[in-house]
């Protein structure tokens, strides 16, 4: 079937091998996380001077830390000598400088290289111009963002302006003081399917009534399919019973101070392309990156944000991560039985969309942008 033999009501898909080709894969690497800011830590995660963390953008890796200045650096993880890795570790923390395994090429928290044998030997040798080769680096919502790029996109309009695009403006966002919450819980997700199913169903709730039944006792209208992303500045409403963002609808954490009346009892999605989600509800908000590995492969790492004083007494937070646990492994469950169709010759030239998901159509779109290609 082509997108010339759809009726009104359907809108063609990207076709399987968008999902399954190694090749398409590399170009979306290049192209797309290689290009774009790419959201790499949380803030706290480098707490102080020294600690660092190791992470897959795109094909590169690269290494985030925190400089003696308080400020957040982040470099190739490639040694200016003969190309070894400099750090082997996903996390850790350093003293005052990073050495290279192989040869002992050293540098300090700013990328200078400060040592190596018989340096003093060679005065010709700029300290600064064969340093680490940086990459640009942001902070907000308290998360790290990198770009790779040599003349990164602006962060303003590619970052804060997508959220401000979904909720109508930045403010909606401020009011949940994202940077100064704590991370109650983070889970992981090792997830056997290509980063953009995994964008695809985040967007959509024509799925919900399907495999979300906690989801939808707790918002009864997503039962009717329609995601909350489908609309601008729209949040789906708590049922009339349901006290709090919880797997049993029981009563949850302490407000956030910030969150309007407008806002409360309410749950907000945002998609800020190419690999982070954004759930606000009023005690806390869940903040997931994605780590693209293979075409096949997709990392999903989880954050539970909580007020501080919430995580530093102890309270029992469990109910409202159990609910969002539960979606995630039901929407990753989804699609990893989505995968293998993608390789299956009924799906060589895709599938079709819905009404209520004309937003992952307009993803589509955006991908074949992102790659200059364009639909068959």
């Amino acid at each position: 079937m082509t997108s010339t033999t759809l009726p009104d009501s359907l809108i063609a898909t990207l076709p399987g091998s968008s999902y399954t080709d190694p090749a398409i894969f590399a170009q979306e690497q290049e192209r797309i996380f290689e290009t774009m800011w790419f959201c790499v830590a949380r803030s706290s995660d480098l707490a102080k001077p020294g600690a660092f963390r190791t992470v897959d953008v795109g094909r590169e890796s690269i290494l985030v830390t925190r400089a003696r200045d308080n400020s957040i650096r982040a470099y190739f993880n490639v040694c200016r000598h003969r190309g070894a890795r400099i750090c082997t570790e996903e996390s850790g923390e350093v003293k005052r400088a990073f050495q290279c395994p192989y040869h002992a090429w050293t540098y300090d928290l700013t990328g200078k290289l400060v040592a190596a044998p018989n340096l003093t030997k060679m005065p010709d040798v700029d300290r600064t111009e064969y340093g680490l080769v940086s990459v640009a680096t942001r902070e907000w919502l308290g998360y790290v963002w990198v770009c790779l790029a040599e003349n990164p996109p602006s962060f303003e309009e590619d970052v804060i302006g997508e959220v401000a695009a979904r909720l109508g403006d930045v403010e909606s966002i401020e009011h949940y003081d994202i940077e100064n919450l704590s991370v109650g819980k983070r889970i992981v997700y090792d997830v056997k399917a290509n980063w953009k199913l995994i964008v695809e169903n985040f967007m959509e709730c024509y799925h919900c009534a399907t495999i979300h039944p906690e989801l939808t006792e707790v918002l009864p209208e997503f039962a009717d399919g329609y995601a909350a992303q489908y609309y601008v500045g729209h949040g789906a409403k708590f049922g009339e019973e349901i006290q709090g963002f919880t797997v049993d609808g029981s009563e949850g954490l302490d407000r956030i101070p910030g969150v309007t009346e407008d806002q409360d009892r309410r749950y907000y999605a945002i998609t800020v392309k190419p690999q982070v989600f954004i759930n606000l509800v009023p005690d806390h908000v869940i903040f997931h990156r994605m780590y693209p590995k293979a075409v096949d492969r997709t990392i999903v790492e989880c954050d539970w944000l909580y007020l501080p004083h919430v995580v530093d007494s102890g309270k029992d937070i469990s109910r409202s991560v159990e609910l969002f646990d539960r979606v995630n492994r039901q929407d990753f469950e989804a699609c990893e039985r989505t995968q293998p169709g993608m390789s299956s010759r009924m799906y060589a030239k895709g599938g079709v969309l819905v009404h209520s998901e004309h937003h992952i159509g307009a993803f589509h779109d955006w991908v074949h942008e992102r790659l200059g290609t364009r639909q068959q």
